[in-house]
């Protein structure tokens, strides 16, 4: 059986959960606690030395990194996250990649609580991550074409990656009406049944 090891509002986890949705494939739940270092633990730093979630065990194989555990599940469910064509694959890349690799590593949990300690308070965790996801969704704004999707006429990769960042744009207080394209396209999402399904208001951990 396929499992995942998940934490409800993990960005990365989440990328995960839609796209098991959406090759609805079966899969069991094992709870990660990031709260109470659950990550830390020498059970799951054997599965992942990173500390992080989501891992995947799938296959026979345990896999960890969401875009590597998202491209595998692409390549071998056949879900059509990537265009054809090396063109196409390289813009989709390059959006997903823009929340993933940018927005995300300075907005992870960990990071925004060491700026705002260091600081002694004078940086709020609220003022740390509207700074940076502010900043980081008006690029993907104007990466935007203006249409549903991120890129083309389906989800891809930069839709897995853009509907759990708008979910933690809204936690933190981020005003959204500034990105209308983005919006458009997360309306889009917020129809289909696994990003439903996904979302982390829909956990049993919560």
């Amino acid at each position: 059986m396929t499992k995942l090891y998940d934490y409800w509002r993990s960005s990365a986890s989440y990328r995960v959960r839609i796209v098991l949705g959406l090759s609805g494939e079966a899969w069991d739940t094992d709870v990660v606690n990031l709260l109470d270092a659950s990550h830390k633990s020498p059970a799951h730093l054997a599965r992942n030395p990173q500390g992080l979630v989501p891992v995947l065990e799938i296959d026979g194989q345990c896999l960890s990194q969401s875009l590597a555990i998202i491209e595998y599940l692409d390549e071998t469910r056949k879900l059509g996250l990537l265009p054809k064509d090396a063109l196409g694959k390289a813009k989709v890349r390059c959006l997903a990649y823009a929340i993933a690799m940018e927005i995300h590593p300075v907005c992870n949990l960990s990071v925004a609580k060491w700026a705002s300690q260091q600081s002694d308070g004078k940086i709020t965790m609220e003022a740390w991550m509207q700074r940076f996801i502010t900043s980081g969704l008006a690029a993907y704004e104007q990466m935007l074409e203006g249409g549903d999707y991120s890129y083309g006429k389906g989800v891809t990769l930069a839709d897995i990656c853009l509907a759990p960042q708008i979910y933690n744009a809204r936690r933190w207080g981020v005003a959204l009406t500034q990105f209308p394209k983005a919006m458009r396209v997360q309306g889009t999402l917020e129809a289909i049944p696994a990003f439903q399904a996904a979302h982390p208001d829909m956990s049993p951990q919560t």
